[in-house]
């Protein structure tokens, strides 16, 4: 007997609160790190560590956090994970010292890698996979509203001098996020039953990584985390640059490549419907390329807002498919599979940032935004056409 869709849709209103304060705890340092500076008398450099640190413990904990899902449960796992991020976030609001502050900020990133992969895990399990794309995107919401919200409450926080606020403000989520996922776990069980494995992360890993279909997902997704957010680093220094605007100007601009991923969440079961996942894969890689390149080489910075939606759009429309895919890559495994997945994704991004940057000082921004969008559509119909044929092998 298949579950009723209303308490479908509450247990994923859940799960997506919980990303929801996952992705406002990774962004709402980001606009304090001259109040922090301030504040603590540190270098912008040193300040630059509440984001490293909670980042490293973010991209190294998935590997472990997946397998702990598969073994006691997904749900149970979270449910743990988000009261523990409670916890977390209050020590940094409490933080006495910087050391002090660093030393939570490194065990909230801990806490948060539980969040969001294993609440895609635990979608996988309960959702059949010809739904499964839309209820993705849904879930999706609460990460790219995360994002937004924390990088505007930690601006709003520095310019009012409050820094310990957006950290107490989050806690409070947390702390309601993780009491209501608690108490759901019955019904959650009643959507995916508990199949425990061992448990084990090498074990676990290895088993993911022998599947041929989930190295094909992992070097794609690795790539895309490599090649977009690389470039998307360096999009509000191109404007800046370019076209003179103020950066604040620029940053704003920019932002607005969330509102491309806020369309595709809203629209996306009419998306998947009309295009199917290799339709979305190359009609993403399409979009992220026509609104890189006209950022790269408009003359004007005018197009800039559009374009950056228009790859924001793109970009949600090919990394969901992929999303999509990570949950079925090794159902055996999912937990483990999906925590591969994104850890994957974030050390893509690192070595992104990292390489871009010395492109961008050797060539400049223009040659190097054009040729990575370029790279993002030939790898977007690569996918598209693998994808394919997968789907044949499969039937």
């Amino acid at each position: 007997m298949t579950p009723p869709a209303a308490p479908e849709r509450a247990l994923i209103t859940l799960l997506s609160l919980a990303a929801f304060g996952s992705a406002v705890s990774m962004r709402v340092a980001d606009a304090q790190l001259p109040a922090l500076a301030a504040g603590f008398g540190v270098s912008l450099a040193a300040a630059a560590q509440v984001i490293t640190l909670f980042a490293v413990a973010y991209g190294l904990l998935q590997l472990v956090m997946g397998p702990l899902g598969d073994r006691y449960g997904k749900w149970r796992v979270i449910a743990w994970a988000t009261l523990a991020s409670a916890a977390t976030a209050l020590a940094c609001a409490l933080a006495p010292d910087f050391d002090s502050l660093l030393l939570a900020r490194l065990a909230a990133g801990a806490t948060c890698a539980a969040l969001i992969p294993l609440a895609m895990a635990w979608i996988g399990d309960a959702v059949p996979y010809e739904r499964r794309q839309g209820v993705l995107a849904r879930f999706l919401l609460g990460q790219i509203l995360g994002m937004a919200t924390g990088q505007w409450l930690g601006g709003v926080a520095a310019d009012y001098d409050s820094w310990r606020a957006p950290f107490a403000l989050l806690a409070v989520c947390f702390l309601g996020a993780g009491w209501a996922l608690w108490r759901a776990r019955a019904a959650a069980l009643a959507f995916a039953p508990l199949a425990p494995r061992s448990g084990r992360p090498l074990r676990e890993m290895g088993y993911v990584l022998r599947q041929p279909w989930a190295r094909v997902v992992l070097a794609v997704v690795f790539t895309e985390g490599l090649l977009l957010f690389g470039l998307i680093a360096f999009l509000a220094t191109h404007l800046h640059l370019k076209h003179g605007l103020s950066l604040s100007w620029s940053g704003g601009i920019v932002t607005l490549y969330a509102f491309g991923g806020l369309v595709f969440a809203l629209f996306a079961r009419v998306f998947v419907r009309r295009l199917g996942e290799q339709g979305l894969a190359a009609a993403g890689g399409a979009a992220m390329t026509g609104g890189l390149l006209a950022v790269a080489l408009s003359p004007t910075p005018w197009t800039a807002p559009l374009a950056c939606f228009v790859a924001g759009l793109g970009f949600y429309m090919l990394h969901n498919t992929l999303q999509t895919n990570a949950t079925q890559m090794a159902p055996q495994a999912r937990g483990a599979a999906v925590s591969l997945f994104a850890s994957v994704f974030f050390i893509g991004q690192t070595v992104g940032v990292a390489l871009t940057a010395l492109l961008v000082q050797r060539l400049g921004s223009t040659p190097v935004l054009a040729l990575g969008s370029l790279g993002l559509l030939a790898l977007a119909l690569l996918f598209a056409r693998l994808r394919s044929g997968h789907r044949h092998a499969e039937g």
